[in-house]
């Protein structure tokens, strides 16, 4: 194990006896925020730390059978505990350099999900359906709560653009490398000569920020609308200007929302979905100013950048950041993104891990 890496988790292996006697202290358990606060640091560093003593116990466990070699009784078992030791000590070591990467502070947040047709027309529109559909699937697997905040219905079906807000354990940092450009290659059900099209849809998925972030928008900022709401919603919905557009004058982001029953709740829902996109502006912007010094192969999730191609004749997917082709498209479809998303998140951690080892 090299040597920044032992220092890093015997530092882990300190604060966590630190932590231990903290919690045990009278003092911090009538101070409940203290209290929670070291019982989150506690679980984070825990799997850590536990990992490495296991991995201190097999290189002691080495070391005595390494002793053991010199009996010529012993020497053929204690060869063999080496050899499983050496095995084990390989496995523990990946373990924990994977859980000492430095993580994203809004991979646990909920998230936002904008879906808009591009090129193609009625095709664009019918197949940025078919990926609201997919990813509404894979959250209903997931046991996610998903909610429709605004849509723009196509007009052979579909949506123009459709926006999801989707709750559960892990959500943004499982769905971020979504955001790009998402190609489709089909024979649309408006075609009469059976000729393959090309359209295409992005997604933009920005975390949810929390009530604190939102009161940082300067109300004179906004530009606030309201109109009547179209669509499925009752009698009540559809006479009254529940709708609400919100305009962030500065950057010209708008964010609307009309499937809540009232003006008030539609306002604050679209406020939550305009901070989330002016925030995942200043974090494109971050995020392209650090991809010109490292080009990384995930991408900065801008939502130019061609991700995905989904070939509906040859029932194959195509993640072009990873190089990974799946034959099981129409699967995919219908929610299986557990192998996608898994590659993706592994295509990070070997990019991070390189870059760890690049400074030391």
């Amino acid at each position: 194990m090299k040597a920044f890496l032992r220092q890093n988790l015997e530092k882990h292996s300190q604060r966590l006896h630190d932590l231990e006697s903290l919690l045990a202290s009278p003092d911090i358990m009538a101070n409940m925020k203290a209290f929670r606060d070291l019982s989150k640091e506690h679980a984070e560093i825990m799997p850590v730390a536990s990992r490495y003593a296991r991995y201190q116990k097999v290189e002691a466990d080495m070391a005595s059978a390494q002793e053991m070699l010199q009996d010529a009784d012993m020497a053929e078992m204690a060869q063999e505990e080496i050899d499983s030791g050496a095995a084990e000590l390989a496995k523990l070591e990946a373990e924990l350099q994977r859980l000492l990467l430095p993580k994203d502070p809004n991979d646990a947040r909920n998230a936002f999900m904008g879906i808009r047709a591009g090129t193609g027309g009625d095709e664009s529109a019918l197949f940025a359906g078919a990926l609201a559909r997919m990813y509404m699937r894979y959250a209903s697997n997931q046991g996610w709560r998903a909610e429709i905040m605004s849509q723009a219905e196509g007009e052979v079906g579909g949506f123009k653009e459709i926006v999801i807000r989707f709750e559960g354990a892990g959500v943004y940092g499982q769905l971020k490398f979504e955001s790009g450009g998402h190609r489709v290659q089909r024979v649309p059900e408006t075609e009469t000569q059976g000729r393959i099209h090309t359209s295409a849809c992005t997604v933009a998925v920005m975390p949810e920020p929390d009530e604190a972030e939102e009161i940082k928008i300067n109300p004179a900022d906004l530009r606030i609308d309201t109109f009547r709401a179209s669509g499925a919603g009752g009698q009540h919905i559809n006479k009254t200007d529940s709708a609400v557009r919100i305009t962030h004058l500065p950057t010209g982001i708008v964010a609307e929302c009309q499937d809540g029953r009232s003006q008030h709740s539609n306002k604050a829902q679209a406020l939550r979905v305009l901070t989330a996109r002016i925030q995942e502006k200043e974090r494109s912007e971050q995020a392209a100013k650090e991809a010109a010094v490292r080009k990384g192969l995930i991408g900065s999730g801008d939502r130019s950048d061609r991700i995905r191609t989904y070939n509906f004749p040859q029932g194959r997917l195509s993640d072009h950041r990873i190089n990974l082709t799946l034959y099981k498209l129409l699967l995919i479809m219908e929610g299986d993104l557990a192998e996608l998303l898994q590659a993706l998140q592994h295509a990070q951690e070997a990019e991070l891990l390189a870059d760890m080892d690049a400074k030391h």
